[in-house]
């Protein structure tokens, strides 16, 4: 994260406006809003602080953009390895991480699509395993202390936090499908931590790559943290029960999705099993809510 340091004035010549900015650190890898220091047939050139002046190539320049404005840009290595600015939106920033395709292997390692002119580098040492052009993977990106580049890894374990102290059971997360275990899946959690889910627990095909719903099963005592798709039934009918009244409602109280329907028209709007949304039609028609026909359900 940058850090924010006192206001500095940049001495100019008189002629020039006098620029006054909040300087913050620029950071490689991430977006920066950067004061314009001056405009050149290439391209204008923003103060980056300690990284000095960076480039936006003049491709990426538009007429708005004046000497004294903040701009946000994205600060990366050019195939030169120099630090330049894009105010293109790459699919990560370093300290996140992506599921990316690779688009060429080298002596130096697998090159990935991030959505930069630049493809991102796999080094040998960052694979788990040998990476295979066209195949997608989940990367965690990072700036290579070394050669001050941004690289990417797929030992994913090495660069996510063990600690899961900021974690609850039943809490709600946001799951990418990464890998896969004896167990079931692999799914890494909020792009912050890892985490399993098991093949016994889980009601629908799961792909790599894919972003899903789930929720924290449990916090193990080896610091792991198991995942659940579904909240327990109680709980998981009652919330279920208030978003079938809300699309009835959002329907003029009445759905086609029946207890006969498809299960995979079911999950497409509801996102859960048949079995489940079974269970939630008979909690609404035994509180009298909703009617339950041969081809709808009404709502009372």
């Amino acid at each position: 994260m940058a850090h924010s340091y006192p206001l500095k004035k940049r001495l100019v010549t008189p002629h020039k406006p006098l620029l006054v900015y909040n300087a913050r650190m620029a950071e490689l890898g991430h977006y920066n809003t950067l004061p314009i220091i001056r405009r050149t047939d290439i391209g204008v050139f923003v103060d980056a602080g300690d990284l000095g002046d960076i480039l936006l190539p003049r491709k990426y320049v538009t007429d708005a953009m004046q000497v004294g404005e903040q701009l946000e840009v994205f600060l990366y290595n050019d195939s030169e390895d120099r630090i330049i600015a894009t105010t293109l939106r790459p699919r990560a920033e370093v300290g996140e991480c992506a599921y990316l395709r690779v688009v060429s292997t080298s002596h130096y390692g697998a090159f990935l699509d991030w959505g930069l002119p630049k493809d991102l580098l796999v080094p040998f040492s960052e694979q788990q395993r040998p990476m295979q052009k066209g195949y997608s993977y989940t990367v965690y990106l990072f700036v290579d202390t070394s050669t001050q580049r941004i690289a990417a890894s797929t030992k994913l374990e090495n660069w996510l936090s063990s600690d899961a102290s900021g974690y609850r059971p039943r809490q709600a997360v946001e799951l990418l499908i990464y890998g896969k275990s004896d167990l079931g899946f692999k799914a890494l959690i909020n792009g912050t931590h890892l985490g399993q889910l098991y093949s016994n627990e889980t009601f629908t095909p799961l792909h790599y790559g894919e972003r899903i719903n789930g929720y924290i099963k449990q916090l193990r005592a080896d610091g792991r943290i198991d995942l659940m798709l579904q909240l327990p039934s109680h709980l998981q009918r009652d919330a279920l029960s208030d978003a079938i009244v809300e699309h009835l409602q959002n329907n003029d109280g009445v759905s086609a999705l029946t207890d006969k329907s498809p299960p995979d028209d079911i999950y497409q709007t509801f996102g859960v099993s048949k079995a489940s949304y079974k269970k939630a039609l008979g909690q609404l028609y035994k509180q009298q809510r909703i009617t339950i026909e041969k081809h709808q359900i009404t709502l009372l």
